[in-house]
């Protein structure tokens, strides 16, 4: 779900060639969530094998990271580990959207509303921890490495480009910002060109990037009160204050600067109190767990692990995956080949 910090950050606009032979810690749950909302039929219905198991997530993964690994991109996927006991309500809340947004789904295929089915079928979206495991079997794969965070995996992310082991966070959520990531790469999913939904047109999503210096600096505020605007939204572990949106979040933070000062405040002027510790909040995202991932290593594809995993397994073209396959493989060699070159001059 993630803060709603949109309105407040300073995007740039950036290329995948211009993420060339960067390492790119990627919150791997945002994306899976991503490929199976958006990688689905007409109706809604989620792309599935003959034998009626789910594929979005192996789709995305690895027609997506095809493309990076073309663009020269270094791919880590950082998986979430067991969740804060603060998360909890959270979980609770998707669970109740997903029982909504299907019967809302069933009741659109009733009545012939495809459109509208569709869009409340991405809101059913569930991974399980199956497909969790054959993400990751299809990642190692394909050659690319991927971490095993403590508890959050874009905190885990967050930290790795702290620590200089990532050149940036990829994620659509804000919250990697909060969690101190210098810079977030948002839109690597969905990059190219979409249709806008119920609009008879369609527009071009680049890369964005956010460099949370630059954010911090043109808002006035230092990265706890950053933290503290979230947790006025509302986060993963806290719910937020009814009417306080960005912008009068960051007022009231420039005004009352501590958190003592803005518990106090909203309480007298909205008459609300944090459900939960927000000293333990701020402490989570300024303190994130994290574990030192073992090194990373990048390798050259196994177009027979692939074969068999997407194709044998799970009924993808054969034709489609071996062409991407070999694609790559070309593009590859002749990026080393250059890349060779390029060391005599």
């Amino acid at each position: 779900m993630g803060v709603d910090l949109g309105d407040l950050a300073i995007k740039n606009t950036i290329s995948l060639d211009s993420l060339s032979g960067k390492i790119i810690a990627i919150d791997a749950f945002n994306i899976l969530y991503q490929f199976l909302a958006s990688i689905r039929q007409e109706d809604g219905t989620s792309l599935m094998d003959f034998k009626g198991n789910v594929t979005a997530h192996l789709s995305g993964l690895f027609y997506r990271n095809c493309r990076f690994l073309e663009n020269g991109i270094k791919p880590v996927y950082v998986f979430d580990g067991k969740a804060h006991r603060l998360k909890e309500r959270v979980q609770g809340e998707r669970a109740d959207v997903k029982r909504l947004a299907e019967a809302k789904w069933k009741a659109a295929l009733e009545a012939e509303k495809f459109e509208d089915a569709k869009k409340f079928a991405q809101a059913t979206s569930r991974l399980t921890g199956a497909m969790i495991e054959e993400s990751k079997q299809l990642l190692d794969a394909m050659g690319i490495p991927s971490v095993q965070a403590p508890s959050d995996g874009e905190a885990e992310a967050a930290m790795m480009v702290q620590q200089g082991l990532a050149y940036a966070t990829a994620s659509q959520d804000y919250d990697a910002m909060m969690f101190g990531s210098p810079l977030l790469v948002r839109n690597l999913s969905i990059t190219g060109r979409r249709k806008v939904p119920r609009q008879d047109r369609y527009v071009m999503v680049e890369p964005e990037q956010i460099e949370l210096k630059e954010t911090l600096s043109s808002l006035g505020i230092d990265r706890s009160g950053l933290v503290l605007i979230g947790i006025l939204l509302g986060t993963d572990f806290n719910e937020g204050v009814k009417r306080v949106g960005p912008k009068t979040a960051l007022k009231i933070v420039k005004e009352h600067k501590t958190l003592d000062a803005v518990t106090a405040y909203v309480k007298e002027k909205y008459d609300y109190q944090f459900e939960v510790d927000a000293e333990e909040v701020l402490h989570l995202f300024l303190d994130p767990p994290y574990t030192p991932p073992n090194e990373l290593g990048w390798k050259p594809v196994d177009s027979g692990r692939v074969m068999k995993m997407l194709v044998s397994e799970h009924d993808f073209s054969e034709e489609r995956v071996q062409r991407t396959i070999e694609g790559l493989q070309k593009v590859q060699k002749e990026r080393s080949a250059q890349s060779k070159l390029d060391k005599w001059f």
